[in-house]
Formats: structure tokens, C-alpha cells, sequence
């Protein structure tokens, strides 16, 4: 027997319940270093339930919680709303959500905003701060008020006009940067929360690992293998400083980092770069630069585990270490490793579809 899900309705800056509406062909996902999506349709099959869908669904306005049982599995804003009708009449509200992270991309810094030797948290919780305390721009967002230990120097200038969740990507990807998302869940009073999670170097949860096995609750794999984006030599650009319009311009340039060990490794040079357009000062371009060529030197895989959802298998894993032992024709001798999940992506159970998991993994 699966547990049931239901999607709640609310509006998006009081989190008043609106309305709980069935939705058919629900997918949604949720990650670290990127904003989590829902899709899903609302089936139309008659004039009562268009009135309902017509005053709960407002894009930009409406929020949605996913639950499972009792538990908030996801949470994010309707952004786009769209009707469906096909040859045999059956209409549908087709909707697409974005995670609450979303929110911070559609909000400007319209005031210069200046940090002087300030832990790079409290920049993060100040953009925050300054999102919620305008008329209208609080949602809701809360937050822990740990450090990091990493002390920054910026200024966001007013002309520049970013989006907060803009400038917290560009902070977190610095040289000894962090990662964040904003976690949905119930608190311990079961309050809908929405909780900005920060983790320096990386976001980590949980205690114990769990262990998933393959053949067994692994029901599919892939595991990719790319060079693509691998470079050992690195160089990043950024502002002009030129302020002399009818003069050649140039952009300042970080120092060429080349990583002599891989290439006495046996790597053939492979070259890469960035672009800062707006960094201006030398010390920050630096930090990116760095931060930048350990990216490249060894870039990230992610491989795909896809399993049978319960017991363990929750969106809480986001963060936390599972073991992964893998036999078959590749794997011999048994893979049995540790990875970080970086993602999950869910499918409730349909008519001819059970309800199954793909989580995204971080090799160490």
C-alpha cells in the first residue's frame, strides 16, 4: 500500500491554505546548488472544480506544498499556469513550480549594499533580510544564525541591479565558498517551514548511512564518465577598468593557475576560463579563479540511482551519505563506495507507474 500525497495550495506571503486539489502526473525534484521543479495537471472535469482552479491557482502568488502522509516533501511558487484542452474535450490546468529558492532569483538589489570583514552567512541572511523587510517581500524564509568562519569583503552596488539569489551563487562559489537551498519541511510544533540551509564547504545530514544494494532496492543506474569540462590550466576575467570610453578597453585577468601535478600525471594541457563581468576587484576575481580550477581539475560526476521509495528513502536524504554496492558484468569485484546525494527527483504512484526515486549522487 503507498502513502498518499496531496498537494496544498497557499498563498504564497501568509501561507494561508487555500485549497487542496488533485493533480495528476506529478513529478518534482529538489537538489543542492540548483532550484527543484514541479510539474504536474490539474484535470478540469467540470464547472465546480474550474471556479476552484481559477481562484487557487495564481501564478507568482499561489505557494505549494507537497505532502506525503504528514510529511512535506517538497515546497516551492506556481510561476506558470497553462490550459489544456485535447481532441476529445478533456481539459486541464497544466502548472510548473519552482522551489522557494526561485523567489530570491525574482527580487533586485535596488540599495548599495556594503560588507566589511563580515562572515559570508551573514552577507547570505543580509541579502535575505533585505529581500523580506520591503513591502510585500516576506515570505517566510527562516534561518539558523551559525558562521561559517570565512570573512568577506563586498559591495553590491545599487546600479548593478542582481537578484539576491543572484549574489548568494556568486558568494557561494568563492574560493572556501558554501553551498545553500532552502530545505521544506515540518517543524516540531508541524508547522509548514521553509528553512535556508547553509553548509561550508558542503551541505551535510544526517548521522547514519544508508546502505542500498544492486541488484536489490537499486532498481536502475547510470553512471556517466566526462571529460568535457576538465581543465588543468585556468585563467578568469573581470570588470574593465578602463572608465575612459574613447580608449581600448581591457578586462582585469587572475593569474594563470596550472596544475603541474596532473600534467607530470601523464594529462595532456587542457585550458578553461571564466568570465566575471562585474568583479572589479583583484583579490575577489582571485578567489573565483581558484575556486574555479579546483572545479575544473577534477569535475564532478554525477551519477543516477534510481529506487523504490519508503523506509529511508525520503527527501531528507538531500545531504546525507548513503553506501552504494553495486555487482554486475562492470563491477566484478563489487563496487561498495560512499556518496553524497546532491538530488532527488520523485514520481508518485499512478495508474501503471509505481513510486520511485532518482537520486543524484556526489562521487567523493
Amino acid at each position: 500500500m503507498t502513502t498518499p500525497y496531496r498537494l496544498l495550495f497557499c498563498d504564497l506571503r501568509s501561507d494561508e491554505l487555500i485549497d487542496v486539489l488533485p493533480v495528476h502526473g506529478v513529478s518534482l525534484d529538489d537538489y543542492i546548488g540548483k532550484t527543484g521543479r514541479l510539474t504536474g495537471t490539474v484535470p478540469i472535469p467540470n464547472a465546480a472544480m474550474a471556479e476552484r482552479a481559477r481562484k487557487t491557482i495564481l501564478p507568482g502568488r499561489t505557494g505549494v506544498w507537497v505532502e506525503r502522509g504528514r510529511d512535506i516533501w517538497w515546497g516551492g511558487i506556481v510561476w506558470t499556469l497553462s490550459l489544456a484542452s485535447n481532441a476529445r474535450g478533456f481539459l486541464g490546468a497544466q502548472i510548473q513550480a519552482g522551489g522557494w529558492e526561485s523567489y530570491l532569483y525574482r527580487r533586485l538589489v535596488y540599495d548599495t549594499q556594503i560588507a566589511d570583514d563580515v562572515d559570508q552567512y551573514d552577507i547570505v541572511r543580509q541579502l535575505v533580510d533585505y529581500s523580506a523587510d520591503t513591502l510585500g517581500g516576506d515570505i517566510g524564509i527562516t534561518y539558523d544564525t551559525g558562521l561559517s568562519g570565512v570573512l568577506r569583503d563586498h559591495t553590491y552596488l545599487r546600479y548593478d541591479l542582481h537578484s539576491v539569489g543572484e549574489l548568494i551563487d556568486d558568494l557561494a562559489a568563492l574560493d572556501k565558498g558554501f553551498e545553500w537551498r532552502i530545505a521544506s519541511y515540518r517543524d516540531a510544533d508541524g508547522r509548514r517551514t521553509k528553512h535556508l540551509q547553509l553548509g561550508q564547504p558542503i551541505i551535510r545530514t544526517g548521522a547514519a548511512d544508508v546502505v542500498l544494494d544492486h541488484p536489490g532496492p537499486i532498481l536502475a543506474y547510470t553512471w556517466p564518465t566526462d571529460a568535457t569540462a576538465k581543465a588543468n590550466a585556468w585563467q578568469s576575467r573581470g570588470a574593465s577598468t578602463n572608465r575612459n570610453q574613447a580608449a581600448e578597453s581591457y578586462p582585469i585577468t587572475s593569474p594563470l593557475l596550472v596544475s603541474k601535478d596532473d600534467l607530470d600525471a601523464g594529462w595532456p594541457r587542457l585550458d578553461g576560463y571564466s568570465d566575471y563581468s562585474t568583479v572589479s576587484l583583484q583579490a575577489t576575481l582571485n578567489a573565483h579563479a581558484e575556486a574555479d580550477r579546483r572545479a575544473a581539475l577534477v569535475p564532478v560526476t554525477i551519477p543516477e540511482i534510481t529506487v523504490a521509495l519508503g523506509g529511508e528513502i525520503t527527501p531528507a536524504l538531500i545531504g546525507a551519505t548513503v553506501r552504494v554496492r553495486i555487482r554486475d558484468l562492470w563491477h566484478p569485484t563489487a563496487l561498495d563506495a560512499r556518496f553524497r546525494v546532491v538530488g532527488m527527483s520523485v514520481n508518485p504512484p499512478e495508474r501503471g507507474r509505481s513510486e520511485t526515486a532518482r537520486l543524484y549522487l556526489e562521487v567523493p
